[in-house]
């Protein structure tokens, strides 16, 4: 079976992005919601999104999650920041929608858009972090993509790098991850103890920006925490790329970075740390609609 068309839902902590994408990864047509509170709510603003969407072009529907996914039932665990965990998503979108459905962890879905047509295209050892409210990872070995035992795998924001460390963020009762040291979240509780309770993420970065040192040197620190989970997953899985997207890896690349970078060559060991290159996600905000739109069409061709 093959249609020319998918349509790829991004849900996020705060809004939903969704999109009408081809086979090239071309995006035809886009529509956000806001991401509510509960689950309830929010089936009904999945299935609004893809409704506005839905033409008769259209085969098969993806979604990026932020959380665990098994892949052999369908269903999605509890997700640390936002209000999903259901054993039936994957059965409940096929039988509301009627054609082939596929899921995958957002952060998966993110690194398999950058692999196929955006930093990572034409490699096939990738692996990706997006840095943002959360961290989350994906990995591309041997030109496919990894999901473990049950697609549930891949959480490298959940690796921990200091034991008994910080709390994590969310619903997580995990220590020292390394989520909870170089998100955005972390760097607006940074933020607020260096400039007082109205700082947060952006404004360290703009106060980086203008100079400021203590700003500087803050996300500096994050970068070294963030290298340290670097140089551990290049050891792991040899990729040739290191894509970093995420809004507050790309907003605070310049800061965060150069010591992230340095780190992972520390940790790092040969030939794995020679033949990896660090790179900037391409797609943007539109790399995760666009991974969940290959994840259908993977859906489609498979049924």
């Amino acid at each position: 079976m093959s249609s020319t068309h998918a349509i790829g839902v991004d849900l996020g902590g705060t809004k939903i992005l969704a999109g009408v994408v081809t086979r090239d990864g071309e995006v035809l047509r886009r529509h956000e919601r806001a991401t509510p509170k509960t689950q309830d709510e929010l089936y009904v603003e999945l299935d609004a999104a893809v409704d506005e969407l839905m033409t008769d072009d259209v085969g098969a529907l993806g979604f990026g999650i932020p959380g665990p996914i098994d892949q052999l039932t369908g269903g999605v665990y509890e997700a640390v920041n936002t209000p999903i965990a259901d054993p039936h998503f994957r059965g409940r979108m096929h039988e509301r929608f009627g054609i082939p459905v596929g899921i995958d962890n957002d952060a998966n879905a993110a690194c398999i858009a950058e692999w196929k047509v955006g930093a990572a295209r034409g490699v096939d050892d990738v692996l990706m972090l997006t840095v943002g409210t959360g961290l989350g990872g994906g990995v591309i070995t041997g030109g496919k993509p990894f999901r473990g035992a049950t697609g549930a795998g891949v959480e490298l924001g959940h690796v921990v790098i200091v034991h008994d460390g910080r709390p994590c963020q969310g619903r997580c009762t995990g220590r020292g991850h390394l989520e909870a040291y170089v998100t955005g979240v972390a760097a607006t509780a940074a933020a607020q103890e260096a400039f007082g309770p109205a700082a947060d993420a952006h404004r360290l970065v703009r106060l980086a920006n203008e100079g400021d040192e203590t700003a500087r040197a803050i996300l500096a620190d994050i970068g070294r925490h963030l290298g340290s989970g670097m140089g551990s997953f290049v050891n792991i899985f040899e990729p040739r790329r290191l894509v970093i997207g995420g809004g507050f890896g790309i907003a605070a690349w310049e800061w965060v970075m150069p010591a992230a970078e340095e780190i992972m060559h520390r940790e790092a060991l040969r030939p794995m740390r020679d033949e990896v290159r660090v790179v900037r996600a391409e797609l943007g905000t539109a790399a995760g609609l666009i991974g969940a739109a290959f994840v259908a069409f993977e859906a489609l061709d498979e049924s």
